[in-house]
């Protein structure tokens, strides 16, 4: 298994740069805690199924509030989890969230198009801020969370679970020690049939379309396997379903990123179809993992001169555990993150590239 300290080496090769945390005020003026308050805001599914049961199995973090505009849900979740009144809060009270010692963390798990504004609160309220992905629907946006946790003096990540995960560090760390030579070409897909039409999925200005949300996996599939940023993109959509995906929202996104040393990178993303793989062709021989980005069941093989097997096993949630585990730690100790929000930038200006040129049928550079 490759260890953490490689990975944060991998991580800064592959452009997947670690940053220092910038809350050394924050570590100067507050006592020492032994796990951090996390207060979650949005009480969808991956709330609802997937954090708050990490929540459960963490060592250095805890559930410690929740913001919802549904009293209903406030309700459910102060009896379930045991949150005190002064822990739960409304949209229109999150900033009060400021004067609460309990919370330390505000993790945002809210469609796309308001991540920016409610980072940017919680970085005034003097929290660090963990946001799910993706980051959020423009670059510009991005920049501005990252320098609103700047200015605040606050650490910033961005919720990318498979950085933390054993299964990605050790192909990527195998990627960098040559198992497979150069590598010349990937191939990534991530991708489900959504039978939903009113998901904030389908709404294309709450931040939907596929490539934002499964196509973040694919970008991160590709920039990992090849270690470096993409320069040029190409790239195609379309839809099987028009009643629902509309107005230049993505069903499906295919794209072809060209990289500085040669490499080439077939990407799909879809909402239409089921697909989940990494193949990564190198002059020595081939990785294949399949599942690449399911929440279990990950495994992978080295095949050529350099053979070895992949497979790291666990249950739903382990990966959301170990990856706020491992921000919380970061924040305590002033470590690197493995996913600050420059990660998430770099992704966000890629997709944005990648609509360009599907919307104008050339190659767009990225810069």
């Amino acid at each position: 298994m490759a260890t953490r300290r490689n990975f944060l080496h991998t991580a800064a090769v592959t452009g997947a740069a670690t940053t220092l945390l910038p809350n050394s005020l924050w570590a100067a003026t507050r006592p020492a805690k032994e796990k951090l308050g996390v207060a979650l805001v949005g009480l969808g599914y991956y709330s609802t199924d997937l954090l708050a049961p990490a929540l459960q199995q963490t060592k250095n973090c805890y559930l410690a509030g929740i913001v919802t505009g549904t009293p209903a849900k406030a309700e459910k979740w102060k009896k379930q989890y045991n949150i005190p009144d002064k822990n739960i809060y409304s949209y229109q009270t999150f900033d009060q969230i400021a004067n609460n010692p309990d919370i330390d963390v505000i993790y945002v798990v809210l469609p796309p198009s308001m991540h920016e504004e409610y980072v940017v609160r919680a970085a005034k309220a003097g929290k660090h801020v963990w946001v799910e992905k993706p980051m959020a629907v423009t670059a510009k946006e991005c920049q501005n969370m990252i320098d609103a946790c700047r200015k605040n003096k606050v650490a910033l990540t961005v919720g990318y679970r498979l950085h933390h995960d054993p299964n990605t560090q050790e192909y990527v760390k195998g990627l960098r020690d040559g198992k497979i030579g150069k590598i010349q070409m990937v191939s990534c897909s991530a991708g489900y049939y959504d039978a939903r039409t009113d998901h904030w999925k389908q709404k294309k200005e709450m931040g939907g379309g596929v490539m934002y949300d499964m196509g973040v996996y694919v970008l991160q599939g590709a920039r990992l396997a090849t270690g470096e940023e993409p320069i040029a993109v190409t790239a195609q959509q379309f839809t099987s379903r028009p009643d629902v995906y509309k107005n230049g929202l993505d069903e499906t996104t295919m794209a072809q990123l060209i990289f500085p040393s040669g490499a080439r990178a077939a990407v799909q993303s879809s909402y239409g179809m089921n697909m989940n793989y990494l193949h990564v062709t190198g002059s020595k021989g081939t990785l294949e993992m399949e599942p690449y980005s399911a929440y279990n069941g990950v495994k992978g093989e080295f095949s050529g001169g350099n053979s070895s097997k992949i497979e790291h096993p666990y249950e739903v949630p382990w990966q959301q555990a170990k990856q706020m585990d491992d921000d919380a730690e970061a924040i305590m100790k002033n470590k690197p993150l493995l996913v600050p929000g420059e990660e998430g930038l770099r992704d966000i200006k890629i997709v944005e590239a990648i609509y360009q040129a599907a919307r104008t049928g050339r190659e767009v550079k990225i810069v």
